[in-house]
């Protein structure tokens, strides 16, 4: 399956928080404390989506015109990771939202492998990502897509586990 990524536009913003509050509605629906501050994004959470759409960083991605998601795929990640480990060159995965209509299919296995070799074409040594602690499932689906648990670190809206694996 080829997907396709497309850079979001400034135009897209409301569209991709509209997005994430779908997901973190979902979410909450299955009883899951993760994402809960996209229901009503306080103006860091908004800035930080600017931000990504003015870096070229959010991207929809989809197959054969059919929409499957969204992510943010960046070059470095001051916010989560340190400086040291900003210096391994390393592509970072967030905001990483399947559509629901393509959930259970393989899917978001198959972004990952695309980001992990557009990482290994331009020189990357690793994809990294970050994980709620309180999302057991999600962090263990990361496990089972080849990530390690780096660290374990507090943020202003969660606890978040860091991964990385090979690119």
């Amino acid at each position: 399956m080829e997907i396709t990524f497309k850079k979001a536009a400034k135009a897209d913003i409301e569209l991709l928080l509209q997005v994430l509050k779908g997901a973190a509605q979902k979410i909450s629906k299955k009883g899951v404390d993760h994402w809960q501050y996209w229901i009503d994004p306080p103006i860091e959470k908004i800035s930080w989506v600017k931000e990504g759409i003015e870096n070229g960083e959010y991207f929809f991605m989809s197959h054969r015109g059919d929409p499957l998601g969204i992510i943010r795929i960046m070059d470095q990640d001051l916010v989560y990771w340190s400086a040291s480990q900003n210096r391994e060159r390393a592509k970072y995965i967030h905001s990483l939202v399947i559509f629901e209509a393509h959930n259970g299919k393989g899917i978001g296995q198959k972004v990952i492998d695309a980001v992990a070799s557009l990482a290994r074409k331009e020189g990357c040594l690793y994809l990294r990502l970050d994980c709620d602690a309180n999302n057991s499932k999600l962090c263990q689906y990361y496990e089972k897509q080849g990530f390690t648990k780096v660290m374990t670190k507090r943020f202003p809206y969660s606890i978040n586990k860091l991964y990385e694996r090979e690119a």
